[in-house]
């Protein structure tokens, strides 16, 4: 089981862990478990929950004890049983599914839309009837007042098919050159559906006449939203009587209030992904969206966003089940993933163990820590000299980081500084000389590091004990003498640097109010010199002609930043000629350029003119091989040609399949550090 937490919401990914294959013996199955400690310590909470290749839909029935799902290959529909944890049938079908819906409280009344056109009932014990619609079907609704269900597609027409009667009644004719999802509202059953132009068209079962249109493309586009065509809707679903969700091809979430043509809130979810799933989780009002790549939920009145998760494989549907925690999805992959988030519910009855699970990992946390691995930023690899093994399997990238190898850390720190030991060993020896020092009677003094930081806070602090001592407060405590904020007067790290441009841009008054206090520093050091003792601090009122400099300063605050920011311009000016002159004097040194074996090396056009042939098309690329007698021709044993080529992946793919990789190495190692630790609590008597 695999533990992540995001803005402190713990979620719990329950078929996280490898799955032994099906055709495995019982014996090998129980000598795999003795041997590896990741098979012992997995959970399998429902037996065989997946799929061959594919998951394309996963649902609950209503009475919450069966979950269905489809996917491929073969095209099939699996229905498991909650009450005994195991899969309770396997149906083939002849084509794939497009969607499917749960008629009854069980599973005994099922509908199937294919994607060959066709619509296929089942029963309690199986395949019932078959049927076809005229156009291709991408979604479909059942009106149970009625018994009509509506069809949509890539047609204008909606199709209805009355299953009381058997028979096709008369379609609606929207304006929408093709549909793409619908829902019926549970409440008052108005029929919503959602066209490729990215506009919603509600309609009235009763009258069969159109009752509104949202125009939700329009709707989606924001000033910090960017799309390259025109949005359709991909999702859509209703919440109560009122309130309706539509989610968009190009990543934005829009909910919308009946009474109202204008969006509540649009979330966008900034992948640019179609959304394919929108679930309302009421007690917390939240809303659960989906796109192919993440699953975020986030308030429905505010738009913060409470957790979101990412899979490991794409997402193709999001089922949450009734009244609890938990979160099925279906992947492109075998493995349907199962999460519990103990913050949005319980766990479902025929699961009640998760509680006292979840709850004992709490009670006792586990912290990891990686002992074997330094964690260093980019800057750290620059003054190592190891920036080059940027890309390479020595560094993990972390967030804003990457992780490597404690030892070879300190072997390029060794390297880089040979002296550091002797540093580390001059700093210590200072400090203890330094403690020592404090035990004896000491003078009054600033410190060593901020002393214009000090004597600031010590003026401040004695204006503020004299108004103190006339409203007879208590004073408050003093930052110089606050041990958190010790080491900023202690460690040259913590110096302030005056001569930065943030610095000298935020403080414009800076540089007058600093030279009465430098004066107060020399007079200090001056005492100090002269092994005089300091009975005073240095505090006290300002006189009438500091408050009078102050005044004039805090008026022309404007000409001073004004006069920063004219002296900061002539040193950038100043080294930019000083950056020239070194570029001047500096000469060039050859390059020497390797030649790959088997090349020739003729001339640098060659280059150029390679960069024009990956522009051609590959026919005319051939052609101009065959001229140049470059291409390597074959002849088989019957007689034909035979040319092969190796075609070139894009830069774009090659960046993003590499990052995907190592995305996947690193939750790997993180998996595998996790479990080792997590192994010492013998865990493994979950099920039996």
């Amino acid at each position: 089981m695999q533990v992540s937490s995001l803005n402190e919401v713990k979620i719990y990914s329950l078929s996280a862990g490898r799955s032994l294959p099906e055709w495995l013996s019982d014996r090998k199955k129980r000598a795999l478990q003795k041997k590896d400690v990741d098979i012992r310590r997995r959970i399998e909470l429902i037996q065989d929950f997946e799929m061959p290749t594919v998951s394309t839909k996963i649902k609950v029935s209503r009475d919450g004890q069966y979950i269905m799902a489809v996917g491929t290959y073969k095209p099939r529909v699996r229905c498991f049983d909650t009450y005994q944890l195991s899969q309770k049938f396997e149906r083939c079908l002849d084509s794939e599914v497009v969607t499917f819906e749960i008629l009854s409280d069980d599973y005994s009344k099922i509908v199937f839309l294919q994607c060959g056109r066709f619509v296929e009932f089942h029963s309690q014990h199986g395949h019932y009837y078959r049927t076809r619609i005229p156009k291709f079907g991408r979604d479909f609704s059942y009106h149970y007042p009625s018994c009509d269900l509506y069809f949509v597609g890539a047609s204008s027409e909606v199709y209805r098919l009355n299953l009381e009667q058997g028979r096709f009644l008369n379609s609606l004719q929207t304006e929408a050159s093709e549909s793409n999802v619908c829902d019926i509202n549970p409440v008052h059953f108005l029929f919503a559906m959602g066209t490729a132009e990215g506009k919603v068209e509600c309609w009235d079962p009763r009258t069969r006449n159109r009752v509104g249109l949202l125009d939700c493309a329009l709707s989606s586009v924001t000033a910090d939203t960017e799309i390259d065509g025109l949005p359709s809707i991909s999702a859509l679903t209703f919440d109560g009587a009122l309130n309706m969700a539509v989610g968009t091809s190009t990543g934005q979430v829009l909910l919308y209030d009946l009474r109202s043509s204008n969006p509540l809130i649009v979330k966008d979810h900034h992948y640019g992904l179609p959304i394919k799933s929108i679930q309302f989780q009421r007690p917390l009002d939240l809303i659960i969206s989906a796109d192919s790549r993440i699953i975020k939920m986030w308030n429905k009145d505010t738009g913060k966003i409470f957790t979101s998760m990412e899979p490991e494989h794409g997402i193709n549907d999001v089922c949450l089940y009734p009244n609890s925690g938990m979160l099925m999805t279906a992947n492109e992959a075998p493995k349907m993933n199962i999460y519990y988030i103990p913050v949005l519910g319980p766990a479902p009855k025929w699961c009640s163990f998760l509680d006292n699970l979840t709850e004992e990992l709490e009670e006792n946390p586990e912290s990891t820590v990686y002992d074997d691995y330094k964690f260093v930023t980019r800057k750290d690899l620059e003054n190592l000299g190891l920036s080059h093994l940027i890309g390479s399997t020595l560094l993990r990238a972390y967030m804003h980081g990457f992780f490597m190898d404690i030892r070879l850390y300190h072997k390029a720190k060794m390297m880089a500084n040979p002296f550091a030991y002797e540093e580390y060993r001059r700093e210590k020896i200072r400090q203890k000389i330094e403690e020592t020092r404090a035990q004896r009677v000491q003078l009054k003094k600033l410190p060593k590091v901020n002393k214009e930081l000090a004597l600031k806070l010590i003026e401040e602090e004695g204006e503020e004990q004299q108004i103190t001592r006339k409203r007879k407060q208590k004073n408050l405590p003093s930052l110089l003498k606050d041990d958190r904020f010790k080491v900023m007067f202690e460690n040259p790290d913590f110096q302030v640097d005056e001569q930065s441009e943030e610095f000298r841009l935020l403080n414009p008054l800076v540089s007058k109010i600093s030279e009465k206090r430098k004066r107060k520093l020399k007079i200090l050091e001056e005492l100090e010199a002269k092994g005089e003792e300091e009975e005073e601090e240095p505090e006290g009122k300002a006189s009438d002609a500091e408050s009078s400099e102050s005044s004039d300063d805090e008026k022309g605050w404007v000409e001073e930043v004004r006069k920063q920011r004219k002296l900061l311009r002539q040193e950038e000016k100043l080294k930019r000629r000083e950056r020239s002159k070194e570029d001047q004097q500096t000469l060039l040194k050859p390059q020497f350029f390797e030649i790959k074996e088997g090349e020739e090396f003729r001339s640098f056009k060659d280059s150029a003119k390679k960069q024009k042939l990956m522009k051609e098309t590959l026919e005319d690329r051939l052609k101009l091989e065959e001229k140049l007698g470059t291409l390597n021709v074959s002849d088989t044993t019957v007689g034909s040609k035979q040319a092969t080529f190796k075609l070139k992946k894009s830069e774009q793919q090659r960046k993003q399949q590499e990052a995907e990789k190592r995305h996947r190495q690193e939750r790997k190692t993180l998996r595998r550090s996790a479990n080792h630790l997590k192994s010492k609590r013998g865990r493994g008597r979950l099920f039996h």
